[in-house]
């Protein structure tokens, strides 16, 4: 297993941020985009598809986002070089709802039920935060459509979270959710009902999370790597040790609080690097 740590970090990320400066994207304004609903699992589910190459790469959101929001600062440098297949899942977005809970496992039997309808047969997975929690149980799930998996800020038990956060979530008020979000949603969907259905599911599947076991994670086959800021939501020690479970999985600790490696709309700063210097980094690990 390769840990890169915070000694080795700082140069590792200087070099692959000097890299990213010298590069520009490479199909910012020329990838063609296609996007469309798929009925899978009784949801009409929404996805789009940037750019070409022979192994598809996933991109899962998180928690009360849409594909704009985590991945809009990203994507374009991951379109460059894949098949980009970026997906909303239950009530986010532009997907629709079922008279049912949200939870992981369904989640990611959606997933799978979409890459069957676009004759998907195998594809690499990358999930943030909610999404990258999603992207371990595509692979505990049906292992038989993951490559490569990459969680970032993804967990598997309730006591990886930061100190307090459960009790935050059971007092958490729609009023306290970031406005980005809601932004985000609005302008997709407009329809306030809709985006407050999607807070109160996204809040009560946090609240009844359930550890996956170690021997779930174990069981993984897929080549993994793990990615966790170091003032993240989710902790250091937590993600190293899902790592250790998974046979030859890389983990990688970066600079900045939950979601400002892939620029997401919450937390990225005009102007940062951080977005192209995670995707060349990812990349290195896709091309293996």
């Amino acid at each position: 297993m390769i840990i890169n740590l915070r000694a080795q970090l700082a140069t590792l990320m200087l070099f692959i941020t000097l890299q990213a400066i010298a590069q520009k994207p490479t199909s910012k304004m020329q990838t063609l985009v296609t996007s469309g609903h798929a009925a899978v699992n009784g949801i009409n589910m929404y996805y789009e598809i940037h750019g070409k190459g022979d192994m598809p790469l996933v991109l899962i959101h998180g928690g009360g986002s849409t594909i704009e929001v985590t991945f809009g600062n990203i994507l374009p440098y991951f379109a460059g070089n894949n098949k980009v297949i970026a997906v909303e899942l239950q009530a986010h977005g532009r997907t629709s709802d079922r008279d049912a809970p949200e939870s992981f496992e369904q989640d990611a039997d959606d997933v799978a039920a979409l890459l069957k309808h676009l004759k998907i047969a195998k594809a690499n997975i990358m999930g943030f935060s909610n999404g990258g929690t999603t992207t371990l149980q595509i692979a505990i799930r049906h292992p038989q459509l993951v490559n490569k998996i990459v969680v970032i800020a993804g967990s598997y038990k309730r006591d990886g979270f930061m100190n307090g956060f459960f009790d935050f979530m059971k007092t958490a008020t729609f009023e306290s959710m970031p406005q980005p979000l809601k932004d985000a949603f609005l302008k997709v969907t407009p329809n306030q009902a809709g985006l407050l259905t999607m807070f109160n599911k996204d809040k009560q599947r946090m609240i009844d999370f359930k550890d996956i076991s170690d021997t779930d994670i174990s069981n993984i086959k897929a080549l993994a790597m793990f990615i966790v800021a170091d003032k993240d939501v989710i902790t250091i020690p937590h993600t190293m040790a899902m790592a250790k479970l998974i046979d030859g999985a890389e983990l990688a600790v970066l600079p900045g609080i939950h979601g400002e490696a892939l620029g997401e709309a919450t937390t990225y700063k005009a102007g940062s690097k951080a977005p192209q210097a995670t995707a060349i980094f990812v990349q290195e690990f896709l091309d293996k």
